[in-house]
């Protein structure tokens, strides 16, 4: 069969930003993708992708030899198990000569691992090493876990790798989220790193944006990046990571501006160092215009937009108060009955008559002391906590003093309104800019302003409606007041099959 030309496309357009290697399928992997009839196309794409100095790696199914071959266990110290990965890893080496290696997402989100087996993640990382190693093929085990270990989700990670540091093959590694949750708007970074000295960790970053409008919004991503390597020497990283936003759109990614993402994720992975304000003007000038009139003011916009959709979603540490299902829009009230209780917003916002936050000081869950003793001391004390992370660390009453002399209330309305004015100004920069591009991607990009500014309002408004019912306190004088009312806010359900297609019977209302 022949193949598209757009995968030489892609190939030339993570070569040209250093990106040397593929994972070809989601990491929900199916145990087919080992079949005969599938090796067959990823041989047919490393070929590919071999000129342009990609490696192809797969994501694979941890219950494979028993879906794929009957095998009655998966276990990771069975001899049977072992052969089996061995003889597939021979299969595979055999096609592909230059294949990278497997990605694992094991005992997470009902996915198999060893621990169904009673083993550990070393035990199942290191089978999986040994049947690579011949190869000098490696394996990146991802450590997003669920466990059951604790009652505060943002520690598990720590709880289940930590005892195992030192205990994985050489050509194992650690993948991480850069934050201990899932991809928020705003976390602290994984107290992982740093704390595992003696396994090779990576980071996984997310480029796609899940939690941030998806292409429906303009959120330049550098600046949150450099935000987590300051924190994190990029010398104590083996690799990076990233989820990638490439689609089959004829830009890419949706949003025309979605592309800087997956420019600044290969210019970072290489030189972190690199500032955000630098790497969003060289993709301006490759993509759209090299005229000062339009990279500097637009530059600036894309600058300010990650801090803007905190403030219009979640800020001051706040996190994970999505919609149920698609982590498109705001829920804060969502409660689902028998879901899990952490994959409800309220486990994490906690909202009451007496405040608002997760207690992960000494008083309550104690993540704090996951990371080094001076930052441990900073994020427990409420007084020097950063506020970006203050309602992630602390729950805290509705009237605690704030840096800027507000209310905690008053502070967080103040947040939420920032967001949606900064959205108004970046439509009115674009729309000064008309003359100096063309045409089609001006009304484009326009058109998807006016989406994520009536997304900014919703948001803003489901929030602090929501929250309002706890605080009992009045939204401050010069706040813009709420356009919906709640019980309409409860009422928008999503496809989630489409997240281009959000009601606007009441999210258009007064617009």
């Amino acid at each position: 069969h022949t193949l598209s030309e757009s995968y030489k496309d892609y190939a030339r357009a993570n070569a040209s930003i250093g990106i040397n290697g593929t994972v070809l399928n989601n990491v929900n992997a199916s145990p087919g993708i080992l079949s005969a009839e599938y090796m067959n196309k990823v041989k047919a794409l490393a070929d590919v992708f071999r000129p342009y100095g990609i490696r192809v790696y797969l994501s694979v199914n941890f219950a494979s030899p028993m879906v794929l071959d009957s095998l009655p266990t998966a276990d990771p110290l069975d001899k049977r198990v072992i052969r089996w990965w061995k003889k597939k890893a021979g299969e595979i080496y055999g096609l592909i000569p230059d294949f990278g290696g497997f990605l694992v997402k094991a005992n997470s989100e009902g996915q198999p691992g060893p621990c169904d087996f009673g083993r550990t993640h070393a035990d199942g990382a290191n089978m999986l090493a040994d049947a690579l190693r011949p190869h000098k093929g490696i394996v990146m085990w991802r450590a997003f876990v669920y466990s059951p270990s604790d009652a505060d989700r943002a520690k598990q990670a720590y709880l289940e790798f930590k005892p195992l540091d030192g205990q994985f093959r050489p050509n194992v590694i650690v993948q991480v989220k850069n934050g201990p949750v899932d991809f928020q708007p705003r976390e602290p970074y994984s107290p992982l790193f740093g704390a595992m000295r003696h396994t090779p960790l990576m980071v996984e970053f997310q480029i796609t944006q899940e939690y941030l409008g998806h292409s429906n919004h303009l959120v330049y991503l550098a600046p949150m990046w450099k935000e987590f390597f300051g924190l994190v020497p990029p010398s104590t990283l083996k690799a990076v990571a990233g989820v990638s936003n490439i689609g089959s759109d004829a830009n890419w990614c949706g949003h025309p501006f979605a592309q800087a993402n997956w420019y600044a994720f290969g210019r970072l992975a290489w030189n972190p160092s690199l500032s955000s304000e630098a790497i969003a003007d060289e993709w301006l000038r490759q993509t759209f215009s090299k005229e000062k009139e339009f990279v500097e003011p637009i530059g600036r916009l894309m600058l300010r937009s990650h801090e803007a959709a905190v403030d219009y979603m979640m800020p001051l540490g706040l996190h994970h108060i999505f919609a149920w299902g698609h982590h498109y829009g705001p829920e804060p009230w969502c409660n689902v009955p028998g879901a899990r209780p952490d994959w409800m917003p309220s486990y994490y916002h906690r909202a009451g008559a007496n405040g608002i936050g997760f207690d992960r000081s000494h008083t309550g869950s104690h993540a704090t002391a996951q990371y080094p003793d001076s930052l441990c001391r900073l994020y427990d004390d409420p007084s020097t906590c950063p506020e970006q992370y203050l309602l992630w660390f602390h729950h805290l009453p509705w009237n605690h003093r704030m840096k800027s002399g507000r209310t905690l209330w008053d502070e967080l309305c103040h947040r939420y309104d920032s967001g949606v004015q900064q959205v108004k100004e970046f439509q009115k920069t674009w729309d000064r800019v008309e003359s100096l591009i063309d045409a089609e991607r001006f009304r484009d990009v326009q058109s998807r302003l006016k989406t994520q500014l009536r997304d900014a309002v919703w948001w803003k408004d489901a929030c602090l409606l929501y929250f309002q019912e706890f605080s009992k306190l009045p939204i401050p004088y010069g706040i813009e007041r709420p356009i919906h009312e709640l019980e309409e806010l409860k009422k928008i359900v999503l496809p989630i099959s489409n997240f281009e297609c959000p009601d606007s019977r009441l999210l258009n209302r007064n617009r």
